[in-house]
């Protein structure tokens, strides 16, 4: 039953050696009956340890997609800017307000990077290229989440009134 195969040296290729080959080893496969795996003895029940369960990492990963596949949370995502900070946030506050009131959850006011857009002109119109001013304009950015809103949110959103020079963007 056992066959030999063989594989040519690959230090004198002129000789051609024939080494045998081993198959492979087969394992051997412990039975249990169903019996002796149910059967218990009720004197050495006291005395085995409970099972542990372990929550490994995909375990719980695996848990979590599946409350998110159960049930998918719609989401309004509000994305505010503005050139001057403390107007931006009132009305960051005052849509977060409005949003609460309606019985929605909201996160935010995340604060987004500011972008700084600098201008360097000269000062003189010929001549004098070392005399220069720098101007700045600073737009600061809010997000804004808000989660399960509810008709109510949207009208009261729609509503809502703001003061000038605040840019909305509105996702859902």
């Amino acid at each position: 039953m056992t066959e030999e195969t063989t594989i040519p040296s690959v230090n004198d290729p002129e000789k051609l050696e024939t080494k045998p080959i081993k198959p492979a080893r087969k394992r051997a496969v412990k039975k249990v009956t169903v019996e002796k795996a149910t059967k218990k003895t009720p004197e050495k029940a006291h005395l085995e340890e409970p099972v542990k369960k372990t929550n490994s990492p995909r375990t719980g990963a695996r848990k979590k997609a599946a409350q998110k596949e159960e049930k998918p949370k719609t989401r309004i995502r509000i994305r505010i800017s503005a050139y001057d900070h403390k107007v931006i946030d009132k009305s960051a506050k005052t849509i977060i307000d409005t949003a609460r009131r309606s019985g929605a959850e909201v996160i935010g006011p995340i604060p987004l990077p500011t972008n700084i857009k600098k201008f360097t002109l000269l000062r003189s119109t010929f001549v004098h290229k070392d005399a220069r001013d720098q101007y700045e304009i600073r737009t600061h950015k809010r997000l804004i989440d808000i989660y399960e809103p509810t008709g109510k949110t949207m009208e009261d959103l729609t509503s809502l009134g703001l003061p000038a020079g605040v840019d909305i963007e509105i996702k859902m």
